[in-house]
């Protein structure tokens, strides 16, 4: 469909997108994709710090999208996500569906010792009490996650703008090694490696405690090859910088990281700085131009046109499935 028609769409229908304030840009670039504007909505905080949301303009009937990324103030964020979702509930929206990049504690999806909490799921279930009656998110930490909801859940894949951006950015990409740089990235890593037809190499770390680090061994072959790590996210940074330099020291010519969500918190800023990466790549699933400012090696590929894609998709009764494998145009 050309923009032309796209727009046609949705000016017939009743669809309206709201943004919370966790990523602005992105919401603006998918709204302007399917050539709608940004709905009205005023969020402030009391001086308790409560969080107060004013949804601007009627939502009655209507199809509603709500974009709120879990990154920045990640807490307040949530609480934002949850009131908005809501307030649009009640002032009877037809359907609101909560359009959630980066997914909040996805990380806490499984017990990892005795009385721990699973906060994926009090997330899930928090969504689901406040009214969202559809979830769009893209490349889950656990696609387990999807589980805990008893509503449909899209769960997006970057893969296909990451194939685009290796085809497009490195010349030997055809004689390139594709890396996990732990066991759960496996899966990942080898459906890329699969679509590029090239070799697959493994990071397997043994870890004395949760967040230390024992020792690692790199099961493959990246001697005077191009590697490419991919995860799907990356926070302090300390496992894709000690996979790079196990990498190096394996003979590699050159280390690039690709990741979906940029996290970088901590110290992940300093270490990326000083590891020896030839450029690690993100999607703006959260926004990076403060953290670019700070590291030059970091390079933003652009993700609205596959949630723009997947919002008219979705309010059209169409599947979404074409985009796992195709980048929209």
């Amino acid at each position: 469909m050309d923009a032309k028609s796209l727009l046609q769409l949705t000016k017939k229908t009743n669809i309206k997108i709201f943004s919370g304030s966790s990523h602005q840009d992105l919401s603006q670039k998918i709204a302007d994709r399917l050539g709608l504007e940004l709905g009205k909505v005023v969020t402030k905080k009391f001086s308790n710090q409560e969080t107060c949301v004013e949804i601007g303009e009627s939502v009655q009937g209507e199809d509603v999208y709500i974009v709120q990324s879990g990154c920045g103030e990640i807490n307040d964020n949530l609480m934002e996500l949850l009131i908005m979702i809501n307030a649009c509930k009640i002032a009877s929206a037809g359907r609101v569906t909560a359009v959630i990049p980066c997914f909040p504690y996805a990380r806490q999806d499984k017990r990892g010792e005795s009385r721990a909490p699973i906060s994926a799921r009090l997330v899930a279930d928090m969504l689901s009490t406040a009214g969202a009656d559809h979830i769009i998110t893209m490349d889950l930490h656990a696609s387990q996650i999807q589980g805990f909801f008893d509503i449909p859940v899209d769960n997006l894949c970057a893969e296909p703008t990451v194939l685009k951006w290796i085809k497009e950015s490195i010349s030997e990409w055809r004689s390139c090694t594709i890396v996990s740089p732990d066991a759960g990235g496996a899966e990942r890593a080898t459906s890329i490696a699969d679509r590029l037809n090239v070799d697959f190499a493994l990071i397997h770390k043994e870890r004395k405690k949760a967040s230390e680090v024992d020792g690692t061994v790199l099961v493959g072959d990246v001697k005077y090859r191009v590697a490419i790590l991919v995860d799907d996210m990356a926070d302090t940074c300390g496992t894709i910088c000690h996979a790079a330099d196990k990498l190096l020291s394996a003979g590699a010519t050159r280390v690039y990281a690709i990741l979906t969500h940029g996290i970088f918190s901590g110290p992940a800023i300093t270490r990326m700085n000083s590891a020896d990466f030839e450029a690690v790549v993100v999607t703006n699933t959260v926004p990076q131009e403060d953290k670019m400012k700070h590291c030059s090696k970091i390079q933003v590929i652009d993700i609205s046109m596959i949630l723009a894609e997947a919002i008219r998709r979705s309010h059209s009764g169409k599947s979404v499935s074409y985009l796992f494998s195709h980048v929209p145009l």
